[in-house]
């Protein structure tokens, strides 16, 4: 007589085991959880993750992150990164000539980087036509690499006839932009782009006390849309302060009545915070600014200053203009939001519109034509 297990299917066939055989898993020690780097401050608080994750302990709700993991030190990582590749930043300055535009801008950077420190003469006739020259220093502080390129523009408004007297700047402006873009759409393209896009424009303003003239009202309506510009009242030892009140007041009436918008834009403003401070900025804005970079001796202390028949102009001295809230404006709290307002906006515009016009840029070799500017 067949057995019943015999009898049953295979697919029910049980095998049986002695469970007295089988060796228990071994148990591995919990890993250690890393100490936490000595170089690195300790926070104020431990931070929590919700959920089960691996860390957590038990099955309810939240569960605490043991130990130091260290997510804070790509802060480090990113500084140390930018720290050897350093970055670029691009100065445009427009005005007519006498307004202190390279003085200034030698006082800005504490350095000779105008093109009068280029072998530019002073004397050299100005151009009959606006023609564009930039000059190009490695600036380094505190082991941070800066290239910083001055583009001036002589022969700006200085023609009896300055009809479309914008139109070379303007080109120059949207050379940048195509150079950038040709570069970007390449097949091989390069690991670090070239960046020659202009990031800001600082507009001088003639102190006159009265209004802004058309020029510097086309000017800027035409490409305030195209470059962040910062107007700036030149040579403002030359006003009183009631006129310089006066004139600022009515350079930011004539700017919103032309529907001008400058440097920040309240479009960009990212949240409340953004919007407070650039608030302030702009109600204080054209900033008026006095350029020197000639020390003098007050009260013990070497200055830069304007020395007149009434005592010494100091230029950082906020009592007497503007230039250190403009300094700190441009280079301390805003020159990487003028780097990204230009790619982001200015420069995806621009490319935006190139890319529909010709229904896509094709490729070109590294070695194309990359249209470089020969003003």
């Amino acid at each position: 007589m067949e057995s019943e297990l015999e009898m049953m299917p295979h697919s029910h066939i049980y095998a049986y085991v002695d469970m007295s055989e089988i060796v228990p898993p071994e148990v591995r020690p919990k890993p250690a959880v890393p100490a936490k780097p000595s170089h690195v401050v300790p926070s104020a608080s431990v931070p929590h993750v919700q959920g089960s994750g691996a860390a957590g302990q038990g099955s309810g709700g939240g569960s605490t992150l043991l130990g130091y993991v260290g997510i804070d030190t790509i802060i480090e990582q990113m500084r140390k990164k930018t720290m050897k590749t350093g970055f670029d930043f691009n100065i445009m300055v427009v005005g007519q000539s006498g307004l202190g535009k390279s003085t200034l801008v030698n006082t800005l950077f504490k350095s000779q980087v105008s093109r009068r420190s280029s072998g530019w003469s002073r004397d050299e006739k100005i151009p009959k036509t606006v023609e564009i020259k930039s000059v190009s220093h490695v600036i380094e502080e505190g082991g941070v690499k800066m290239k910083l390129t001055v583009i001036d523009t002589p022969g700006f408004g200085d023609q009896i006839n300055n009809e479309n007297c914008w139109e070379p700047i303007s080109k120059y402006i949207n050379e940048q932009y195509e150079k950038f873009l040709k570069e970007e759409v390449n097949i091989a393209r390069k690991k670090r782009i070239p960046d020659t896009r202009v990031h800001c424009c600082l507009y001088f303003i003639s102190p006159t006390g009265h209004s802004l003239r058309q020029l510097d009202i086309e000017f800027m309506k035409h490409l305030s849309r195209t470059v962040n510009i910062i107007p700036v009242i030149a040579k403002a030892d030359t006003l009183t302060p009631d006129e310089k009140t006066e004139f600022k007041q009515k350079v930011r009436k004539e700017l919103e009545v032309c529907g001008i918008e400058f440097y920040p834009q309240k479009e960009f403003d990212e949240d409340q915070e953004d919007k407070s401070d650039n608030d302030k900025i702009r109600e204080t804005m054209p900033f008026a600014v006095v350029g020197s970079d000639k020390e003098y001796q007050v009260n013990g202390k070497r200055v830069l200053g304007r020395k007149t028949a009434w005592g010494i102009v100091e230029v950082e001295n906020p009592n007497h203009c503007e230039f250190s809230l403009m300094r700190d404006f441009l280079i301390r709290s805003h020159l990487q939001d003028l780097k990204e307002v230009t790619h982001n906006i200015h420069y995806e515009t621009y490319r935006a519109k190139r890319l529909n016009d010709n229904g896509g840029l094709h490729p070109v070799s590294s070695s194309g034509d990359t249209q470089d500017s020969n003003l």
